[in-house]
């Protein structure tokens, strides 16, 4: 794995600031008294356990340590199409029984997301019906491939096209997002290609592939388990080893060895859609997720633009009037994360307005650092072209 450093002109500012940021919030910081329990079942499946009592609901969330970084040229997709598979059927739930079974119990969340390193899996409900949410998770992890056959296959094939119809290529400035990846990254790259896959390689899944990938990556020595809220420890343990704890191990999981290259120049690209507004996305390579370097990363989005009270959303929006909104955020991942600021311009003003007075407020944290006081702004681009508008990235 390569190191990484800031890809634009200012990367010794920016090397600077988040040391100078970690020294100013640390010192005098109260510690996090988060109580956990985190045990490893024979089989490899890792558990926490966190218990509050306050109110009586339960959270379950379910992280498969898979995505797009264990995906290989011309099988993108692979983790974000077995997202929806896994809500279809199972060995022993029926077609599309999962959503009713939940949302008969008082579930008040079920969902799931893929990103480039992990898919999960999540349920909050009442904290009675814990059993039937493990016993859910259980059924999909060890007998997903039982019901899994061509019909259900190209079911959610479609499902997912769509998806990214509507998603990216027909959403507002959705190809621009895709783009920066494409801009941060080569070819080749497991994090070039968007999460939610190509047509082409989605469309192109054989069965047999997709019951390999499900077979070497959904299994429990590649699993967390997590379990929050109302519940009693012994009992809980009791539920995870009777559901999880015949689910057999699978084989060692591949390591990762993809190298990202560094970036040692500044990289543009105006991307054309049909937008209305200007929108600016500025993105720098950041230290790996629990690196050092990767706490002080979120702290400097926070300082910049993580709310109203922040120093770019009051520049760029409150004083100078010239972005309609603006954030920034820290993207951990495991091959290199990303720091990116994103701001849309208001109308009548352009990328270029926005850009300026970003770079100014990012010399002024550099030069200055942060205080004790909340800070002021932030984020994001595109420019006029015909009846198009463009979006740009600066990398």
């Amino acid at each position: 794995m390569t190191s990484f450093t800031p890809a634009c002109v200012r990367t010794l500012a920016f090397g600077a600031l988040t040391l100078g940021l970690a020294t100013a919030i640390t010192a005098g910081a109260p510690k996090a008294d988060l109580q956990f329990e985190k045990y490893t079942l024979p089989n490899g499946l890792e558990v926490i356990l966190h218990e509050d009592h306050r109110l009586p609901i339960v959270a379950v969330n379910l992280w498969y340590h898979v995505g797009p970084a264990n995906e290989e040229k011309g099988r993108t997709g692979f983790a974000h199409l077995f997202e929806h598979m896994m809500f279809q059927s199972s060995g022993h739930v029926g077609q599309d029984q999962y959503f009713q079974m939940l949302e008969a119990a008082g579930a008040t969340l079920t969902n799931g997301t893929t990103d480039f390193d992990r898919t999960n899996y999540m349920a909050t409900l009442p904290a009675d019906q814990l059993e039937l949410a493990l016993w859910l998770e259980a059924d999909r992890m060890g007998f997903l491939l039982d019901r899994l056959d061509g019909a259900a296959l190209a079911n959610q094939q479609d499902v997912v096209r769509n998806e990214r119809r509507q998603g990216v290529e027909n959403a507002p400035y959705g190809l621009a997002d895709e783009a920066l990846f494409h801009q941060l990254f080569p070819q080749g790259h497991p994090y070039y290609a968007s999460v939610i896959g190509s047509h082409e390689d989605v469309q192109a899944a054989q069965l047999e592939d997709v019951k390999s990938f499900f077979r070497e990556y959904y299994c429990p020595n590649n699993a967390s388990l997590s379990i929050a809220g109302d519940i009693d420890p012994a009992q809980a343990k009791a539920m995870v080893s009777k559901y999880f704890g015949t689910v057999a191990r699978g084989a060692d999981v591949r390591p990762v060895r993809a190298t990202t290259p560094p970036i040692t120049a500044e990289r543009r690209q105006i991307v054309t859609d049909q937008v209305e507004l200007e929108r600016l996305d500025l993105a720098w390579f950041t230290a790996p997720i629990f690196r050092p370097g990767d706490a002080e990363a979120h702290l400097t989005a926070q300082i910049l633009a993580g709310g109203k009270a922040s120093r770019l959303y009051q520049s760029l929006v409150h004083e100078k009037q010239i972005a309609q909104n603006v954030w920034a955020d820290q993207m951990p991942l495991e091959l290199g994360s990303i720091l990116q600021i994103q701001a849309t311009a208001r109308p009548g003003h352009t990328a270029a307005e926005l850009e300026a007075a970003i770079d100014t407020e990012l010399a002024r944290l550099a030069t200055d650092g942060p205080t004790a006081r909340r800070p002021r702004s932030s984020t994001a681009r595109v420019r006029p072209s015909g009846r198009s508008r463009s979006a740009r990235w600066r990398i």
